[in-house]
């Protein structure tokens, strides 16, 4: 269980710094690194055995049937972003403790950090993918969480909902690619789709399920066409800036490349979606870059180039160029972290991040300076740093591909000229904050060094770049080795990490980069010129223009489907019937079937007839609700006889129970109501509904016709035979509720709790006109209390719950259960209410309702609980037979317990709506006669 801790920390430890946040600011960072850093030591021990190509998996099953189990793997490729994960989390809570100021929450910040660090390392354990996909979501959410941290301003709100709608919709294409994934794989087993890569890529609908996969890669990691978010995050504090942009957040889409690499690579439509999407991002990443004036702006389209550069990596579709995108992964988060540490520095000090302003750096801050321009150096691909190893691989790769014909020369030339900008806007770091003149207007003058542990993460990750560069063999090669092993799913490629490979054309692509990236940055003025030219393109701005015409196209339609009328909802909703109906009756060869229908005896058929005819009087006299709501009572009544009829007792007796609580809340809610309606349908209306009703009636007696003559297999034979051996009942009805389908009735009793109190939060102070008199002028009986109703009641109360106490106890094995008592206890309770008033009623029996339905649902939901304390699975119940002095022998089962929980559910509920209804009669009549 060591994979489901490493992931379970974060999230148990995001309490800790809000607790340890009154300690005092060192305590709370203290506080929020204890979860991460002991999540780090449980990887680093599982590190040998993932070395050495282990697969380390844990699997709990828990809806194996639809494929969702809580199942992890740790591999190389996991175990590389557990790494940058948790390392580079690490290093991000020390510097935002110097980074935040006293006034703000950091406790809640920390708390994000680490809710946001859980599910990416769910992401990235994951071996079930819909799991992962969870997980996914989760990233999105919290994301939101850090980007919009301050509030307080609009630019930092607008840049979180944009990055929540983007990544969020990518999510849910996503979503629906791993399901033809799994469709396809016919599993959502992580190493079941691996292991189907050319089925997968043999069959129909994998053009389909790689467009949708590709559409959540795409948004999360910022490529083109979608990478307009990355920018307007910036407005995030720089901690969240320096986690989401250099290990996290946007690597999670360049690691389901990797992950899913072996399925879904391999085909032409991999290779021209993900190689010109990353090239295509590659380019405008680091031309947009450039021109940037923000010191975190630059710093977001450079990562928006890079992760394109990976892109492109994984779409070249070849070994190599999958290990050169790995190697890349881990270059770009140590150089990119430290950047951004960097430039958050300069911030924090300077009080600017405008490059026009921080100009002269180095006189000021010598010490960020060097740990600065070392990282932009290896953003551009210097000698003796790490960007410069992957950087020669990824030239190597685009010169060794060929699926373009006559015009592969284009990939190679195109990635040179990113690599220019790539020197051009580093070099425009360097310069131009470090150099370039004195600083202009700066607010925080004259800026000074951070404190000292402020800038020992940059330190760390600044000596890592140089390690890497120098002996990458004896740093970084077991980590490559491993993730790339993972990734490509079998042997690697032959590769070398010497830092000279002798003279050749990828080391001639870096020096015309290089020098070709200083004359771009020596003459920049004319570049700048011409961009200052351009049309201004707002990103957000069309963003929150688009959002805007979907809000509007969204209301039109939402307005026009819900329009305040019921009608038009019956009407909808009858016709999205017909229309299903008939297209699956229109593939049956005929109506009838082979078999015969049964005889209805007479007695039967009188019953159908009043049915029929109180349905018919019910629609006639609509308008008169008294009338109606009469004969709609008629028709629940002969329903309630006809499941009897048909030897179903206890869907009998829930029917007549819940007919009785029905039609009493309709009277309560009539009796502020106009005794008549008033004629408001229009002829051409009243066709409609005359002709939808009349086709509904036919479809429905077509449908049921179909039915009952074919023959058909039931699940009902399983029940019947295990209900005894395996839920200990005879009632099988009873036994289906609370063992077999327990988790259905659980939920069942949850939502009718919550139901209950949200009816009574709306009801609670709500003043309604009472009438007088009826409608026809006579005023209703002064006795609100008739003395022989009150007297009968109170007499029935005793005898109703002796009812309800044997409905309920032999209810496993006969007619009832605790649905059904439920209801007759509420029905004997309500009956008080309406004889005697509330405030008599509630005088003798001050029962809390509320917390009687929440104890209700509370017993339930502990009763499932208790069978894993004998490593049962959730609900599953127990019985067995004892000898009980005086009484004999009986049948006790746990089922009991939880049928409890659904009677205190059902009686807390019930009247929980029905009494505070009643309520509203009884104080608007006491403010009356005062």
């Amino acid at each position: 269980m060591t994979l489901a801790l490493i992931i379970a920390l974060p999230f148990l430890g995001m309490f800790l710094p809000l607790l340890a946040e009154r300690l005092g600011r060192s305590a709370c960072a203290a506080a929020a690194s204890l979860a991460p850093l002991t999540a780090l030591v449980l990887l680093l021990s599982q590190q040998s055995a993932v070395f050495s190509g282990e697969l380390l998996k844990v699997k709990l099953e828990w809806l194996p049937s639809l494929g969702l189990n809580l199942s992890l793997r740790l591999d190389g490729l996991g175990f590389l972003f557990a790494l940058l994960i948790l390392g580079i989390g690490l290093l991000v809570i020390l510097y935002a403790r110097y980074y935040l100021a006293k006034k703000e929450p950091m406790g809640r910040f920390f708390a994000f950090l680490l809710l946001f660090m859980g599910a990416m390392l769910g992401v990235v354990l994951s071996e079930n993918l819909l799991l992962m996909l969870m997980f996914w979501e989760l990233t999105s959410l919290s994301s939101f969480l850090l980007i919009g941290f301050w509030g307080e301003r609009s630019d930092a709100r607008k840049g979180a909902r944009m990055a929540l709608a983007v990544t969020g919709g990518g999510g849910l294409a996503l979503f629906a690619g791993i399901l033809l994934i799994g469709h396809i794989a016919g599993s959502f087993e992580l190493s079941q789709v691996l292991a189907a890569g050319y089925a997968i890529r043999a069959h129909e609908l994998y053009p389909l399920a790689l467009i949708l996969v590709l559409l959540g890669v795409f948004t999360k990691s910022a490529q083109f066409p979608f990478h307009f978010w990355l920018p307007h995050a910036m407005a995030a504090p720089t901690p969240v800036s320096a986690y989401l942009h250099s290990a996290t957040m946007v690597k999670a889409g360049v690691f389901l490349l990797a992950r899913l690499y072996p399925a879904l690579a391999g085909s032409e439509w991999w290779f021209y979606l993900v190689s010109i999407t990353g090239l295509v991002t590659l380019l405008v990443g680091a031309g947009m870059a450039l021109f940037q004036h923000d010191l975190k702006g630059l710093l977001a389209y450079s990562t928006i180039s890079h992760l394109g550069l990976i892109t492109l990596l994984f779409g070249l579709d070849t070994r190599l160029a999958a290990v050169a995108a790995v190697f890349h992964i881990i270059n770009h988060a140590t150089f990119k972290a430290s950047l951004f540490m960097a430039a958050g520095i300069i911030d924090h000090e300077t009080g600017s991040r405008d490059m026009r302003r921080i100009n002269g750096m180095w006189k000021y801050m010598p010490h960020t300076a060097v740990l600065a321009m070392v990282a932009a150096s290896a953003m551009a691909g210097v000698p003796l740093l790490n960007g410069f190893l992957s950087k020669e691989m990824f030239f190597s790769e685009t010169l060794n591909q060929h699926l373009l014909g006559s015009f592969n020369w284009v990939i190679p030339a195109a990635a040179t000229l990113a690599g220019v900008f790539s020197v051009a806007y580093s070099l425009r770091f360097i310069h131009d904050v470090f150099f370039n003149g004195e600083p202009i207007n700066l607010p925080h003058y004259p800026p000074h060094e951070p404190p000292r542990y402020m800038k020992v993460p940059v330190e760390i990750l600044v000596f890592l770049c140089l390690l890497v560069g120098i002996v990458p063999a004896y740093t970084v090669a077991p980590l490559l080795a491993a993730a790339a092993t993972a990734t490509l799913g079998g042997d690697l490629p032959v590769y070398s990490l010497a830092i000279w490979h002798g003279l050749n054309l990828a080391l001639l692509m870096s020096f015309i980069a290089l020098f070709g990236g200083i004359l771009v940055y020596v003459f920049r003025q004319p570049l700048f010129r011409w961009y200052a030219g351009l049309p201004s393109v707002d990103a957000k701005l069309l963003f929150e223009s688009g959002m805007l015409i979907l809000l509007k196209v969204c209301t039109a339609v939402t307005h026009w489907l819900e329009n305040a009328s019921l009608q038009r909802y019956l009407a909808l909703l009858l016709v999205a019937a017909l229309l299903v109906v008939t297209q699956g009756l229109s593939s049956l060869p005929q109506i009838s079937g082979p078999l015969a229908m049964s005889e209805i005896d007479g007695i039967t058929a009188l019953g159908l007839g009043i049915m029929a005819l109180a349905a018919l009087v019910t629609v006639i006299f609509h308008r008169q609700r008294l009338v109606s709501l009469l004969m709609l009572s008629v028709v629940g009544l002969m329903v309630a006889l006809a499941f009897a009829r048909y030897s179903a007792p206890d869907l009998a007796l829930t029917q007549l129970s819940v007919e009785v609580v029905t039609i009493v809340l309709l009277m309560l809610a009539l009796f502020f109501l106009p005794a008549h309606t008033q004629m408001e349908s229009s002829s051409l209306r009243g066709l409609r509904d005359f002709t939808l009703a009349v086709s509904c009636g036919l479809m429905v007696s077509i449908l049921v016709f179909a039915v009952l003559t074919r023959p058909y297999d039931s699940i009902s034979a399983f029940f019947l035979e295990n209900s005894v051996p395996g839920g200990g009942g005879t009632n099988v009805v009873n036994v289906i509720l609370v063992d077999f389908r327990g988790f259905d009735t659980l939920g069942e009793v949850t939502v009718l709790a919550i139901a209950a109190v949200g009816i009574f939060a709306t009801l609670d102070g709500l003043r309604l006109f009472q009438p007088k008199a009826d409608a026809q002028g006579r005023n209703w009986a002064r006795d609100r209390h008739p003395l022989i109703l009150a007297t009968l009641s109170r007499v029935l109360l005793p005898m109703a719950l002796l009812v309800s106490v044997f409905i309920f106890l032999r209810g496993h094995n006969l007619p009832g259960g605790g649905f059904i008592a439920g209801l007759v206890t509420a029905v004997a309770l309500i009956l008080q209410y309406v004889a005697s008033g509330v405030q008599w009623t509630q005088s003798r029996m001050p029962l809390n309702y509320q917390g009687m339905a929440g104890l209700g649902v509370l017993i339930a939901g502990l009763t499932g609980l208790g069978s894993w304390l004998f490593d049962r699975p959730f609900l599953t119940s127990a019985f067995g037979h004892f000898q009980i002095p005086l009484i004999g022998e009986i049948e006790l089962a746990t089922a009991m317990l939880f049928d409890l929980g659904v009677y205190l559910t059902v009686v807390g509920a019930t009247l929980l709506i029905l009494a505070n209804l009643g309520k509203l009669t009884q104080e608007k009549a006491a403010q009356e006669v005062l």
